[in-house]
């Protein structure tokens, strides 16, 4: 076998192997290229081309020829299979991640700006995790996180080189492999995928493929529960929207702004609330909003509770931020005075305190489906700027 190798190494024509099947089966490891001989002969039993263990080995087809006798030479070359690893990247991997460009028109992280995040500590190494193969990164999953955060919260930015054969199948294994380790180091909520989309993005081929492995990866992932939204931008030259008046805004205790989000909720067209109140129901669902809000970056004391001027409770007005940009965080009325216009004094007021502190941009989000919403913010001098797809894993049923 050391004599092979090493004559493989040296200049010259190549290497024809003729010795039988017991020499063939012992440098089986040594063969690049067969050429098989067949002739439109039956003559029973015969001597087997390899005398070896079992042991598949893959060649792919690479040439053939058939003659008008019947005789055929096919030749095959070994199929060279190199190993995939998929890992959390270290400090030493930087440069390689932040070589990696996505030339497809969806939403993704430039090395800029993975740099100044990862200083504040809301990306990570062992967030980051990359697929390669012989030495070269061919996919990345950039997970995201507050500074604060144990765990990462979302996953920004997913890609596969376009050389991958199944791009889907590649890409639902990373993110399988970080969900797995994010769980193994205890987090209990599997992080969100996000992905941001051009408006009309299904009209756009490229846009709707770059699109479609992804939503193809996602759910063999195990992140099934999948919703669109749209993400709305309020600027200084869209004007502050008219208040009716209708309402005044008062503060109010935790166990107050809990009972609102509880009553909130019931009827509401958000699909991420209908599903926890399915899952968790109404109480839980509440407490998990009120502790989602404290967590943000906006601060507790801009909350407030809608009244009508006879002190009925109308709704919730939470101005709120991101790391990024003042935000509108929370708005709802409760399910009694639904339909009656509210909604856009709410948002009003939210947009009011969020202009007065000098916000050049105000974000939003709302589900496609919630169209009574997005309608409100279209009122308000809101413009949708992208849409985003976002999967998340299934709540777990009360029972399990």
């Amino acid at each position: 076998m050391a004599f092979v190798r090493d004559l493989k190494k040296q200049d010259g024509a190549g290497i024809w192997l003729c010795g039988g099947a017991n020499l063939a089966g012992r440098l089986l490891e040594e063969i690049d290229e067969l050429i098989i001989k067949r002739h439109p002969v039956v003559i029973g039993s015969g001597t087997p081309l390899f005398d070896a263990p079992f042991r598949p080995d893959g060649f792919k087809l690479t040439n053939s020829r058939v003659f008008n006798t019947g005789a055929a030479i096919t030749t095959y070359a070994r199929e060279t299979i190199i190993p995939t690893l998929i890992r959390p990247t270290t400090e030493a991997d930087l440069d390689r991640v932040t070589a990696v460009t996505v030339d497809e028109p969806v939403g993704w992280i430039a090395a800029d700006r993975y740099l100044e995040e990862l200083d504040e500590g809301m990306y990570r190494p062992e967030w980051t995790w990359i697929a390669e193969r012989d030495g070269r990164v061919i996919a990345r999953a950039l997970w995201w996180g507050q500074a604060t955060s144990e765990h990462p919260i979302a996953l920004d930015c997913l890609h596969v080189d376009p050389s991958v054969a199944d791009r889907a199948a590649l890409g639902a294994e990373l993110i399988s492999a970080g969900l797995r380790a994010f769980a193994e180091q205890g987090a209990t909520k599997p992080p969100l995928y996000n992905l941001t989309l051009p408006n009309g993005w299904r009209e756009d081929p490229a846009t709707a493929a770059a699109a479609g492995w992804r939503r193809d990866a996602a759910p063999a992932a195990g992140l099934t529960d999948v919703v669109e939204r749209l993400r709305l931008e309020w600027t200084p030259e869209a004007g502050l929207p008219a208040s009716g008046g209708r309402l005044v805004f008062t503060e109010g205790t935790d166990e107050e702004f809990l009972d609102v989000f509880r009553r909130i909720a019931v009827g509401s067209l958000d699909g991420e609330t209908r599903r926890n109140l399915v899952a968790m129901g109404a109480e839980a669902t509440a407490r998990e909003e009120v502790d989602f809000y404290l967590s943000c970056p906006g601060e507790r004391s801009w909350w407030r509770i809608a009244r009508t001027h006879d002190g009925r409770v109308a709704g919730l007005a939470l101005p709120s931020a991101t790391p990024y940009n003042r935000n509108v965080g929370y708005l709802g009325v409760v399910p009694e005075l639904r339909g009656q216009g509210y909604v856009d004094d709410v948002l009003a007021e939210i947009t009011r305190v969020q202009a007065e502190a000098g916000a050049e941009l105000i974000t939003a989000t709302t589900d496609t489906d919630n169209a009574p919403m997005a309608a409100a913010f279209a009122r308000a001098g809101y413009r949708t700027a992208q849409t985003r797809l976002i999967w998340s894993a299934p709540e777990p049923s009360p029972a399990s």
